[in-house]
């Protein structure tokens, strides 16, 4: 049996890791199966001791114009390395034991012999200097979460003033669905973009294998809003673990000025996991438009680092370049 183990590639121990460790949702390897698909690629570089995976670090690994790079699978908001604590340690030896593993997995990352490294590491990773010791650089970035969700009154209760009027007066007006079909939803989520003047910038193929992927699971499900006439107004992908619920994706139709159904889709949303996940993240954006919506609904600001390494100038100006061109065509 412990040679068959051997034998199996670093995907393979993985994925049977994921099956019994509490790994994050979109650590999890049939997520990442889901969200690399057309020609893209996911590994994992993992840390060991005595034969028992103790940490591993997933990425997703671009190859293009002679540049090997990892970055972030797209609606996906993290990745990073995720370590199996062992129990009952005092702080110092917490800390000892943290640089023990990252200088393990830094220098695994290292000889896959990178030309740029970007990682958004999920929010409960809070000891990144390992990573500066190493010459990466790390940006604070930040997402919002309620907490405590199985408790609907006391989350209704922390609501802006503003946004319980609302939700209570549109009630009467809009009817709430579980069951549009994703090829709609998709197709919604496009028109309402373009009517911003804005265009989708996932495919439909990769939405279809994320919907697929975790609606088997039981952990995907799109809620929708429509009004008195049947008209969709706004719409939500929402996927969870028994931890976290997480606003995918969000799609709504501006009427009369008024966002109102789309607050209305989010309560519904957090109504809905009460019972399936301990909290909900919004996903949140460094938008501050974005940003001031979910705290209207009293979600808990929540730092997480993005940390990155150029190890090619070309590239990296390249990938800014790039970036530049997609946010000012």
């Amino acid at each position: 049996m412990r040679n068959d183990f051997e034998k199996m590639t670093n995907k393979e121990r993985y994925r049977i890791w994921c099956e019994e460790k509490p790994i994050p949702l979109f650590m999890q390897a049939w997520w990442l199966d889901a969200v690399c698909v057309e020609g893209k690629e996911w590994n994992v570089l993992l840390y060991e001791e005595n034969d028992k995976i103790i940490a591993a670090l997933p990425y997703h690994l671009l190859k293009k114009c002679g540049f090997k790079i990892v970055i972030q699978p797209q609606q996906t908001q993290y990745n990073g390395i995720w370590i199996d604590y062992p129990k009952d340690r005092k702080l110092h030896k917490r800390y000892s034991f943290e640089k023990k593993v990252m200088d393990n997995l830094i220098s695994q990352l290292e000889n896959l012999k990178l030309s740029y490294f970007s990682q958004h590491f999920h929010h409960s990773f809070t000891n990144w200097q390992p990573f500066y010791w190493r010459n990466f650089k790390q940006t604070t970035r930040y997402t919002y979460v309620l907490k405590d969700i199985e408790n609907a009154e006391n989350i209704f209760e922390n609501l802006h003033p503003r946004y319980k009027q609302r939700i209570r007066k549109e009630k009467e007006e809009l009817t709430v669905s579980f069951d549009l079909p994703p090829d709609v939803f998709y197709e919604f989520h496009k028109k309402s973009l373009q009517q911003a003047g804005q265009k989708v910038e996932y495919s439909e193929k990769l939405f279809l294998s994320i919907f697929n992927a975790a609606t088997c699971r039981n952990q995907g499900k799109i809620i929708a809003v429509k009004d008195k006439n049947d008209n969709l107004l706004s719409a939500l992908f929402v996927v969870w673990d028994t931890n976290c619920g997480y606003n995918l994706i969000t799609a709504r139709r501006i009427v009369n000025g008024s966002n109102a159904s789309s607050i209305c889709m989010i309560w519904e949303a957090i109504k809905y996991l009460g019972d399936k996940a301990k909290n909900y993240d919004f996903e949140g954006s460094m938008i501050e438009g974005v940003a001031c919506v979910n705290q209207q609904f009293g979600a808990e600001q929540t730092p997480y680092f993005s940390i990155e390494k150029s190890y090619s100038c070309i590239c990296r100006l390249l990938l800014k370049m790039k970036i530049y061109y997609e946010h000012h065509k």
